[in-house]
Order: structure tokens, then sequence, then C-alpha cells
């Protein structure tokens, strides 16, 4: 692991990065405390899988029921 301050951080940052493609765990230190730790990007979310959850979730057939006006009532007083 190569802890590095704020200030070489800043003037290296390009060298820096292309350590961290090679596998190198850098931190970042201000005043010898670390603040931040450079790792790859490895992507955001997982991909969705449409249907992984079939037959797992039930909706009743009432679903789409209206509500009655004290269920109604009972919303619009926290409004």
């Amino acid at each position: 692991m190569v802890v590095v301050n704020t200030h070489e951080a800043k003037t290296n940052l390009s060298r820096l990065l292309d350590e961290v493609l090679e596998g190198q765990d850098i931190v970042i230190a201000r005043g010898n405390k670390p603040l931040a730790r450079l790792v790859p990007y490895t992507g955001g979310k997982c991909a969705r899988k449409p249907g992984v959850l079939k037959g797992r979730i039930k909706v009743s057939e009432d679903f789409d029921t209206p509500l009655s006006d004290e269920i109604v009532a009972s919303f619009e007083a926290g409004a």
C-alpha cells in the first residue's frame, strides 16, 4: 500500500491512476491521517434481470379497488 499526501496526489494524479490500474493500493492522506483510497472503477449497479422475482410476489385481485373514504381522509389529514 502506498500512502501519498494530498499535494503529491494533486501533482501526480495521472501517475497514481496508472498505478491503481496496475493493482497498486493508493491511500491519500492529510497530515498523516488517511482520507481516501484510490480504487479501480468496477462499474455501477448490477444489470437488472427481468423476471427474477417471478412466482415470489402475489398481487391481490382487488389491488386497484378504490380506497374507502375513511382511508383517503386519513392520508389527506397528514398532508
